[in-house]
Protein backbone atom coordinates (compact mmCIF):
# COMPACT_ATOMS: atom_id res chain seq x y z
CA UNK A 1 0.00 0.00 0.00
CA UNK A 2 1.39 3.23 -0.93
CA UNK A 3 2.30 5.86 1.64
CA UNK A 4 1.06 9.37 1.08
CA UNK A 5 4.23 10.43 3.58
CA UNK A 6 6.25 8.67 0.97
CA UNK A 7 4.66 10.00 -1.88
CA UNK A 8 5.30 13.55 -0.44
CA UNK A 9 8.99 12.47 0.11
CA UNK A 10 9.45 11.07 -3.61
CA UNK A 11 7.88 14.78 -5.15
CA UNK A 12 10.35 16.98 -3.19
CA UNK A 13 13.38 14.69 -4.11
CA UNK A 14 12.51 15.13 -7.86
CA UNK A 15 11.74 18.75 -6.70
CA UNK A 16 15.18 19.19 -5.31
CA UNK A 17 16.90 16.88 -7.12
CA UNK A 18 18.92 15.17 -4.39
CA UNK A 19 18.43 13.13 -1.54
CA UNK A 20 20.45 15.48 0.87
CA UNK A 21 18.73 18.44 -0.07
CA UNK A 22 15.01 16.86 -0.25
CA UNK A 23 15.91 15.18 3.58
CA UNK A 24 16.95 19.73 4.71
CA UNK A 25 13.71 20.35 3.33
CA UNK A 26 11.49 17.65 4.53
CA UNK A 27 13.36 18.42 8.01
CA UNK A 28 14.42 14.84 8.13
CA UNK A 29 17.88 12.71 7.79
CA UNK A 30 19.08 11.59 4.83
CA UNK A 31 19.20 7.91 5.79
CA UNK A 32 15.31 7.98 6.15
CA UNK A 33 14.78 9.31 2.84
CA UNK A 34 17.06 6.71 1.59
CA UNK A 35 15.14 3.91 2.98
CA UNK A 36 11.94 5.93 2.29
CA UNK A 37 13.18 5.74 -1.67
CA UNK A 38 14.20 2.17 -1.74
CA UNK A 39 10.90 1.20 0.54
CA UNK A 40 8.91 2.95 -2.50
CA UNK A 41 10.70 0.62 -5.05
CA UNK A 42 9.36 -2.38 -2.81
CA UNK A 43 6.05 -1.05 -2.84
CA UNK A 44 5.89 -0.18 -6.30
CA UNK A 45 7.75 -3.55 -7.56
CA UNK A 46 9.86 -1.90 -10.51
CA UNK A 47 13.32 0.01 -10.65
CA UNK A 48 12.48 4.12 -10.30
CA UNK A 49 16.53 5.02 -10.03
CA UNK A 50 18.92 5.02 -11.93
CA UNK A 51 22.38 4.86 -9.72
CA UNK A 52 25.85 5.98 -10.06
CA UNK A 53 28.37 6.48 -7.44
CA UNK A 54 27.11 8.44 -4.16
CA UNK A 55 24.55 9.43 -6.62
CA UNK A 56 20.49 8.70 -7.81
CA UNK A 57 18.41 10.28 -10.22
CA UNK A 58 14.93 9.35 -11.46
CA UNK A 59 14.49 6.94 -14.61
CA UNK A 60 11.64 7.43 -16.71
CA UNK A 61 9.60 4.72 -14.47
CA UNK A 62 10.78 7.04 -11.27
CA UNK A 63 9.57 10.08 -13.31
CA UNK A 64 5.75 8.18 -14.17
CA UNK A 65 5.58 7.70 -10.38
CA UNK A 66 6.17 11.10 -9.11
CA UNK A 67 3.21 12.05 -11.97
CA UNK A 68 1.04 9.94 -10.71
CA UNK A 69 1.92 10.80 -6.75
CA UNK A 70 1.60 14.29 -7.55
CA UNK A 71 -1.92 12.99 -8.33
CA UNK A 72 -2.33 10.55 -5.39
CA UNK A 73 -1.85 13.83 -2.99
CA UNK A 74 -4.07 16.06 -4.58
CA UNK A 75 -6.42 14.09 -4.53
CA UNK A 76 -6.16 12.89 -0.82
CA UNK A 77 -5.82 16.84 0.08
CA UNK A 78 -9.21 17.24 -1.81
CA UNK A 79 -11.00 14.00 -0.22
CA UNK A 80 -9.60 15.77 3.22
CA UNK A 81 -11.13 19.36 2.20
CA UNK A 82 -14.61 17.34 1.09
CA UNK A 83 -14.80 15.65 4.52
CA UNK A 84 -14.27 18.63 6.31
CA UNK A 85 -16.27 20.90 4.78
CA UNK A 86 -19.19 17.79 5.10
CA UNK A 87 -18.55 17.64 8.57
CA UNK A 88 -18.90 21.53 8.86
CA UNK A 89 -21.74 21.95 6.92
CA UNK A 90 -23.68 19.41 9.80
CA UNK A 91 -23.26 22.36 12.27
CA UNK A 92 -23.18 25.80 10.29
CA UNK A 93 -26.43 27.66 8.84
CA UNK A 94 -24.57 29.79 6.02
CA UNK A 95 -26.69 32.67 4.71
CA UNK A 96 -25.93 34.76 1.78
CA UNK A 97 -27.48 38.03 1.59
CA UNK A 98 -27.34 41.20 -0.63
CA UNK A 99 -27.32 43.97 2.31
CA UNK A 100 -26.18 43.76 5.58
CA UNK A 101 -29.59 45.31 7.46
CA UNK A 102 -31.47 42.05 6.91
CA UNK A 103 -28.48 40.03 8.76
CA UNK A 104 -29.14 42.53 11.68
CA UNK A 105 -31.93 40.69 12.23
CA UNK A 106 -32.23 37.31 10.97
CA UNK A 107 -28.49 36.36 12.51
CA UNK A 108 -30.01 36.47 16.52
CA UNK A 109 -33.16 34.70 15.30
CA UNK A 110 -31.19 31.82 14.57
CA UNK A 111 -28.81 31.86 17.34
CA UNK A 112 -31.82 31.73 19.21
CA UNK A 113 -33.55 28.79 17.40
CA UNK A 114 -29.87 27.00 16.78
CA UNK A 115 -27.91 27.85 19.90
CA UNK A 116 -25.72 24.56 18.45
CA UNK A 117 -25.44 26.01 15.55
CA UNK A 118 -22.28 28.10 14.14
CA UNK A 119 -23.62 30.94 12.02
CA UNK A 120 -21.70 32.18 8.72
CA UNK A 121 -22.76 35.28 6.45
CA UNK A 122 -21.55 36.78 3.52
CA UNK A 123 -22.28 39.80 1.05
CA UNK A 124 -23.40 38.74 -1.95
CA UNK A 125 -24.55 39.93 -5.65
CA UNK A 126 -27.64 38.74 -6.25
CA UNK A 127 -26.59 35.63 -9.16
CA UNK A 128 -23.80 34.43 -6.71
CA UNK A 129 -26.89 34.45 -3.84
CA UNK A 130 -29.06 32.17 -6.42
CA UNK A 131 -25.60 30.15 -6.94
CA UNK A 132 -24.87 29.58 -3.55
CA UNK A 133 -29.21 28.38 -3.11
CA UNK A 134 -29.12 26.27 -5.89
CA UNK A 135 -25.45 24.69 -5.20
CA UNK A 136 -26.64 24.44 -1.33
CA UNK A 137 -23.42 26.51 -0.65
CA UNK A 138 -26.23 28.51 1.73
CA UNK A 139 -29.10 27.32 3.31
CA UNK A 140 -30.80 30.54 3.68
CA UNK A 141 -30.41 33.28 0.62
CA UNK A 142 -31.55 36.88 1.09
CA UNK A 143 -32.87 39.13 -2.02
CA UNK A 144 -34.25 42.42 -2.59
CA UNK A 145 -36.48 40.52 -4.93
CA UNK A 146 -39.06 37.68 -5.43
CA UNK A 147 -37.37 34.94 -7.28
CA UNK A 148 -39.52 32.07 -8.23
CA UNK A 149 -37.07 28.16 -8.13
CA UNK A 150 -39.07 24.79 -8.19
CA UNK A 151 -38.49 23.41 -4.85
CA UNK A 152 -37.41 26.78 -3.33
CA UNK A 153 -39.75 29.29 -1.34
CA UNK A 154 -39.54 32.91 -1.79
CA UNK A 155 -40.79 35.08 1.74
CA UNK A 156 -41.05 38.53 2.36
CA UNK A 157 -40.10 39.34 5.54
CA UNK A 158 -38.53 42.55 5.83
CA UNK A 159 -38.56 46.51 4.15
CA UNK A 160 -36.13 49.10 3.85
CA UNK A 161 -36.31 52.77 2.48
CA UNK A 162 -33.45 55.02 1.80
CA UNK A 163 -33.30 58.21 2.30
CA UNK A 164 -30.02 60.88 2.09
CA UNK A 165 -29.55 63.18 5.22
CA UNK A 166 -27.92 66.61 4.77
CA UNK A 167 -26.79 69.43 6.70
CA UNK A 168 -29.68 72.11 7.49
CA UNK A 169 -27.84 74.36 5.66
CA UNK A 170 -27.62 72.17 2.58
CA UNK A 171 -29.55 73.15 -0.50
CA UNK A 172 -31.57 70.01 -0.42
CA UNK A 173 -32.45 70.53 3.44
CA UNK A 174 -36.32 72.32 2.35
CA UNK A 175 -37.62 69.30 0.52
CA UNK A 176 -39.79 66.88 2.01
CA UNK A 177 -38.72 64.25 -0.22
CA UNK A 178 -36.23 63.65 -3.40
CA UNK A 179 -35.86 61.79 -6.31
CA UNK A 180 -32.73 59.82 -7.67
CA UNK A 181 -32.93 62.32 -10.54
CA UNK A 182 -33.11 65.33 -8.47
CA UNK A 183 -30.12 64.12 -6.44
CA UNK A 184 -28.07 63.02 -9.44
CA UNK A 185 -25.05 64.45 -9.26
CA UNK A 186 -24.46 65.58 -5.95
CA UNK A 187 -21.49 63.81 -4.64
CA UNK A 188 -22.17 61.79 -1.41
CA UNK A 189 -20.44 59.67 1.36
CA UNK A 190 -20.55 56.15 1.45
CA UNK A 191 -20.52 52.94 3.30
CA UNK A 192 -18.50 50.12 1.98
CA UNK A 193 -20.08 47.23 2.47
CA UNK A 194 -23.30 48.07 1.71
CA UNK A 195 -24.32 45.03 -0.63
CA UNK A 196 -26.81 45.92 -3.59
CA UNK A 197 -27.27 49.29 -2.28
CA UNK A 198 -24.07 50.45 -3.82
CA UNK A 199 -24.94 50.03 -7.16
CA UNK A 200 -27.61 50.57 -7.11
CA UNK A 201 -26.93 53.71 -6.24
CA UNK A 202 -24.58 54.52 -8.83
CA UNK A 203 -26.49 53.16 -12.02
CA UNK A 204 -29.52 55.69 -10.19
CA UNK A 205 -26.94 58.59 -9.90
CA UNK A 206 -24.60 57.96 -12.69
CA UNK A 207 -23.43 61.89 -12.19
CA UNK A 208 -23.07 61.59 -8.96
CA UNK A 209 -19.25 60.64 -7.33
CA UNK A 210 -19.12 58.63 -4.10
CA UNK A 211 -16.27 59.13 -1.02
CA UNK A 212 -16.70 55.76 -0.14
CA UNK A 213 -14.99 54.77 3.75
CA UNK A 214 -14.34 51.19 4.54
CA UNK A 215 -13.92 52.77 8.04
CA UNK A 216 -16.64 53.51 10.59
CA UNK A 217 -14.90 55.93 12.64
CA UNK A 218 -13.82 58.16 9.60
CA UNK A 219 -17.42 57.90 7.84
CA UNK A 220 -18.23 58.97 11.44
CA UNK A 221 -16.42 62.07 11.71
CA UNK A 222 -16.79 63.01 8.07
CA UNK A 223 -20.83 63.04 8.79
CA UNK A 224 -19.84 65.32 11.93
CA UNK A 225 -17.39 67.68 10.42
CA UNK A 226 -18.54 67.56 6.58
CA UNK A 227 -21.84 68.88 4.26
CA UNK A 228 -21.33 66.17 2.52
CA UNK A 229 -24.91 64.05 1.95
CA UNK A 230 -25.17 60.63 2.96
CA UNK A 231 -27.62 58.20 2.72
CA UNK A 232 -29.80 56.02 5.55
CA UNK A 233 -32.57 53.58 6.00
CA UNK A 234 -35.31 52.97 8.03
CA UNK A 235 -33.60 50.14 9.57
CA UNK A 236 -30.34 51.76 10.65
CA UNK A 237 -30.80 52.47 14.20
CA UNK A 238 -27.14 53.00 15.18
CA UNK A 239 -26.96 56.21 13.30
CA UNK A 240 -30.04 58.11 14.39
CA UNK A 241 -27.95 60.29 16.91
CA UNK A 242 -25.09 60.68 14.58
CA UNK A 243 -27.15 61.76 12.23
CA UNK A 244 -29.96 63.97 14.54
CA UNK A 245 -28.15 67.50 13.48
CA UNK A 246 -28.45 66.19 9.80
CA UNK A 247 -32.02 66.79 7.85
CA UNK A 248 -33.52 62.81 6.59
CA UNK A 249 -35.18 62.98 3.48
CA UNK A 250 -36.74 59.67 2.05
CA UNK A 251 -36.20 58.63 -1.66
CA UNK A 252 -39.23 58.34 -3.18
CA UNK A 253 -38.19 56.50 -6.36
CA UNK A 254 -39.07 52.34 -6.13
CA UNK A 255 -35.99 51.50 -6.33
CA UNK A 256 -35.50 52.73 -2.98
CA UNK A 257 -37.75 51.11 -1.29
CA UNK A 258 -37.35 47.10 -1.33
CA UNK A 259 -39.16 44.27 0.21
CA UNK A 260 -36.47 41.38 1.85
CA UNK A 261 -36.95 37.83 0.76
CA UNK A 262 -35.83 35.02 2.25
CA UNK A 263 -34.95 31.62 0.46
CA UNK A 264 -34.55 28.38 1.29
CA UNK A 265 -35.57 24.98 0.38
CA UNK A 266 -39.15 23.97 0.78
CA UNK A 267 -37.95 21.34 2.57
CA UNK A 268 -36.54 23.19 5.15
CA UNK A 269 -39.33 23.31 7.13
CA UNK A 270 -37.37 24.50 10.27
CA UNK A 271 -36.00 28.06 8.30
CA UNK A 272 -39.72 28.55 7.19
CA UNK A 273 -41.04 28.53 10.60
CA UNK A 274 -38.02 30.82 11.73
CA UNK A 275 -39.06 33.29 8.92
CA UNK A 276 -42.76 33.28 9.81
CA UNK A 277 -40.76 33.17 13.74
CA UNK A 278 -39.19 37.07 12.39
CA UNK A 279 -42.20 38.35 10.39
CA UNK A 280 -44.19 38.23 13.91
CA UNK A 281 -41.67 40.03 15.74
CA UNK A 282 -41.12 42.72 13.10
CA UNK A 283 -45.23 43.69 13.59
Amino acid sequence: MLDLNELEQLITFADTGTLSMAAEKLHISQPTITRTMQHLEETFGVSLFARGKNKIALNDTGIKAVEQAKQLLSAAEDALKRVREFDKSLHTITVSSCAPAPLWYVLPALSSVYPDMTIASSLKEISAILEDICSGACQLGILPIDVKLDNYLSIPFLEESLSICVPASHNLAGKSSVTFSEINGFNFLLRSEIGFWDEMCRVQMPSSKFLVQTDKFAFDELIRESSLPCFTTNLADDYKNLLADRVTIPITDPEANVTYFMICHSDDKAYTDMINHIQRRLR
